[in-house]
């Protein structure tokens, strides 16, 4: 009787709705511990500067910042230093399309040729031992598929196709492939262009990280009727108070933006150099493309009240931006074990863990992803915990985003 009833209160919880305490709690003593294995980078050379943010309940228990923003300029990383936090784009792209979906806008299992033509009839690379052949996809590309990374949509960088993709601005072209803030036209013609190309798996039968979400993005604009950035500035970030997070950044701010680093000889952090593989055009580009799956800048604070929503059920401060179930949507695992055979699934936008070991001391349940520029976050419904680690690192030849996980980890107690 006494497990029946504990199911239906942590069933409860697990839909937004008043839950239970977190059986364990941060240990301020534990957790000073996070800031010798940080230090320890930064005096090492091997991380020019971090910002961590830790809420436990929605209230900050761990918050430091390290290091230099920009270390060159003598500029020190500061709590509201604003970073490119590439691939955590997706999850704001991702809560734009179920936003849509809430509305009948968009349907889950709608093909995505319903919004980009070119995705009508697509088609596949397959590898031959002359080179490779090009066959039609044997089904069409669904919206849910994207929201998986199960398109069989690629970055267009690997070898068999890199040279048709660059061919048309793509793949190599566009920086490490997923860069476009340097693109002087609308993402969707980036996109429509995309959909000419052969992808290198056929849809549903394999998971690719690549262009996906920012199909997706563009899937926002035909669907609503506005830029992608309108969408996300009029229904995530200005409802929700984040002020510091959007594609460009005013010029007037370009003191707030960290510098890029990157990995050198000897595991040394390095500047990075300028255009679309080190420092970018966050603030001098042409402005025109907005890219939902790498394209914003955020602060770690902004990050993580985004995070806390949809920690908290889609709503935040009597601010609601989804419903409950499609929450339960992103943080449950959508794609069977295309992701991963070894404990971690991918629901509609995150990450998700669905064995304890199977990343660090994460908890079943939790769910999260990280950006190219080397930031991450997990956020942990069973100990009511949203964890944020920002930095400007690429390529990155470190592990202090596990080493801070575990830190962070290490500090719960009972």
């Amino acid at each position: 009787m006494r497990s029946s009833l504990l199911l239906v209160v942590l069933t409860f919880g697990a839909y937004g709705q008043p839950s239970p305490k977190p059986a364990l709690s941060l240990s301020a003593d534990r957790l000073e511990r996070v800031d010798r294995v940080l230090q320890k980078y930064i005096d090492d050379n091997r991380v020019a500067g971090v910002v961590a943010l830790v809420l436990q309940d929605g209230k900050p228990a761990y918050e430091r910042a390290f290091g230099w923003a920009d270390k060159e300029a003598g500029r020190k990383m500061t709590s509201d230093t604003i970073f490119r936090i590439a691939s955590q784009t997706k999850a704001f792209t991702s809560t734009a399309v179920l936003a849509l979906m809430e509305e009948g806008k968009i349907g889950i299992t709608e093909p995505v040729s319903d919004f980009i033509p070119t995705f009508a009839q697509t088609t596949v690379a397959v590898k031959t031992a002359a080179g490779i052949d090009i066959v039609p996809a044997k089904r069409p590309i669904t919206i849910a598929d994207l929201l998986t990374h199960t398109a069989g949509i690629s970055y267009g960088t690997d070898a068999h196709v890199a040279a048709l993709y660059q061919a048309k601005g793509l793949g190599p072209a566009a920086g490490n492939g997923w860069y476009t803030a340097d693109k002087d036209e609308p993402i969707c013609e980036t996109m429509e262009r995309l959909g000419t190309l052969p992808f290198v798996a056929q849809p549903g039968e394999a998971f690719v990280y690549g262009y996906n979400t920012d199909i997706l993005g563009c899937v926002v604009e035909k669907a609503s009727g506005m830029p992608l950035d309108e969408f996300i500035r009029t229904r995530i970030t200005e409802p929700l108070g984040l002020k510091d997070t959007r594609f460009f950044l005013p010029p007037a701010q370009r003191d707030r933006l960290a510098a890029v680093y990157a990995t050198g000889p000897g595991g040394t952090s390095v500047r990075a150099p300028e255009g679309a593989k080190g420092q970018g055009h966050y603030w001098d580009g042409p402005r025109k493309s907005f890219a939902g799956g790498a394209g914003l800048l955020s602060t770690a604070h902004d990050y993580a009240r985004f995070l806390e929503m949809i920690r908290n059920g889609g709503v935040l401060d009597g601010v609601r931006i989804l419903g409950n179930r499609t929450v339960q949507l992103m943080m449950t695992n959508q794609s069977g074990g295309l992701h991963s055979s070894t404990g971690l699934g991918f629901g509609f936008g995150f990450e998700v863990v669905e064995r304890y070991g199977a990343k660090g001391m994460a908890a079943v349940g939790t769910f999260g992803w990280g950006g190219a520029y080397g930031s991450t976050y997990e956020v942990d419904p069973a100990d009511h915990l949203v964890v944020v680690f920002m930095m400007q690192l690429m390529p990155s030849g470190t592990d202090i985003q596990q080493r801070f996980s575990n830190a962070v980890y290490q500090a719960l107690v009972n």
